[in-house]
């Protein structure tokens, strides 16, 4: 999840990519992740209370996946920085990501489309690729 109060994963890519000077991307970046806005997951979790039929589960995601390397290229972009591939057998050491290497290596692929169906649900706020470009993830920069 993603916002202007956001703590948590984009600023800690952020804050290593001006530690070690690049952004980086575990191998070749393929490996996708599902996105959304604060808001937006607060409006589905309403139509979800509203519209939704109990006991079901719903995906909150803007994007059915977005490419780590996506997410690299564009942290790097906005520092003026490189997005560099972290090698396979360089995620085994604690370099590079450090405690976040079990999370980035991750693929989690998701769809929304039948949250959406549902519950009329479309996203609204800012992808998490152009959020970034808002000024609140880069403000010291």
């Amino acid at each position: 999840m993603h916002s202007t109060t956001d703590t948590g994963f984009l600023p800690a890519l952020i804050a290593v990519a001006k530690e070690k000077g690049f952004a980086g991307y575990p191998a070749d970046g393929a490996n996708l992740w599902g996105a959304v806005h604060a808001r937006d997951a607060a409006s589905v979790f309403r139509l979800a209370l509203e519209k939704g039929p109990a006991g079901r589960y719903w995906h909150a995601v803007e994007d059915g996946g977005i490419p780590f390397r996506g997410i690299a290229e564009a942290v790097g972009g906005r520092l003026g920085l490189p997005a560099v591939s972290v090698p396979a057998d360089e995620l085994m050491l604690p370099g590079y990501f450090g405690f976040l290497t079990a999370v980035v290596t991750l693929d989690l692929p998701a769809s929304s489309l039948i949250t959406r169906r549902t519950l009329g649900w479309a996203p609204a706020r800012p992808g998490l690729l152009a959020d970034p470009d808002n000024g609140h993830y880069f403000q010291a920069s």
